[in-house]
């Protein structure tokens, strides 16, 4: 099945070794919902935390994200790499396909031939694992007139969907309902990402709540500034900061930065791994991947996690 593809694939790749598995039939289903298939080592001039998966006709890839410190048995979200960082398109494998069903059993429904020859090659490619993940034409089924209401209640909880919510309120007036799905957004629905800040700074500061969009902004900046969903100087605009924050990373990044937390009684595998974390954060701001993924990588070796450092370092 697909998901044990993708196991194997991100298995092969932490490994360090070059990918010699001939994935089976299940991995056109990123081709079928209309992307290239890409070499899961294709990593250079990538965030080094991803498993490229496929490219879309706009050039974006769609890819598997490795959290460094992930608790063990997490499941690896499916994202979107863009130039200023991720996008989270799902929260796993699964759920991804399980949208992708949908959405072509929608356009399908719709009376398109194209889509519907498409929903038979998905439906084909997800073999018997795929009444376990959507019963065909269990939307029309459903009598939920809105693909986002049926996606939101059956499939889970997605980013795009969710701000599309509060902002289709926002257009009709809706202040208040715009507000709860903004700040539901944020009530850790998604982990890790920034984004939900982001997003909630942007409505609170449309509805004029500046100094609640100042916050909600700098809670973000305190995630990985490639978990975003934007350009770093968009986020420090609405929270009110300039480059302070960014002269400050690279001054804890330097020589003499390390020496002052290690002075300060930081252990030196922590310092190691803010250093890590730090450069992947300026990397974001100044697009230079490939110019510190060796030393990231050195990090996560010094810090003892060596299949991270691997997985890292690792690109064809």
């Amino acid at each position: 099945m697909l998901t044990q593809w993708v196991s194997a694939v991100s298995t092969t790749v932490v490994s360090g070794q070059k990918l010699r598995i001939a994935p089976p039939r299940e991995k056109y289903i990123w081709h079928l919902a209309g992307e290239k298939i890409v070499s899961p080592g294709a990593k250079r001039g990538l965030i080094p935390l991803v498993v490229p998966l496929s490219e879309s006709p706009q050039g974006n890839l769609t890819s598997l994200l490795r959290w460094p410190t992930a608790p063990s048995g997490m499941e690896m979200p499916v994202v979107e790499v863009r130039n200023h960082g991720l996008w989270l398109l799902a929260k796993n494998v699964n759920q991804y396909i399980h949208r992708i069903l949908v959405e072509a059993d929608s356009r399908a429904k719709s009376g398109d031939d194209l889509w519907s020859a498409v929903r038979e090659d998905l439906w084909s490619a997800v073999g018997e694992a795929g009444p376990n993940i959507y019963k065909r034409g269990d939307l029309k089924e459903s009598q939920m007139a809105d693909l986002d209401v049926y996606l939101l209640k059956k499939v889970g909880l997605f980013p795009d969907i969710l701000e599309r919510k509060a902002s289709r309120h926002l257009e009709k007036g809706d202040n208040v309902s715009a507000l709860i799905t903004s700040e539901f957004y944020t009530r850790d629905q998604f982990p890790g990402f920034g984004r939900p800040f982001v997003f909630n700074s942007e409505v609170q500061k449309r509805i004029g709540r500046t100094s609640e969009a100042k916050e909600s902004a700098r809670v973000a900046l305190k995630s990985p500034w490639w978990t975003l969903g934007c350009r770093y100087e968009e986020a420090a605009e609405l929270a009110g900061w300039e480059d302070e924050q960014i002269e400050f990373i690279r001054e804890k990044v330097s020589e003499e930065g390390k020496q002052d937390d290690l002075k300060k009684g930081k252990a030196p595998e922590q310092v190691v791994l803010d250093e890590a974390a730090f450069l992947m954060y300026l990397a974001t701001v100044d697009g230079n991947w490939d110019e510190v993924v060796d030393r990231i990588a050195d990090c996560y070796r010094e810090a003892g996690i060596h299949d991270i450092a691997k997985f890292i370092a690792y690109r064809e």
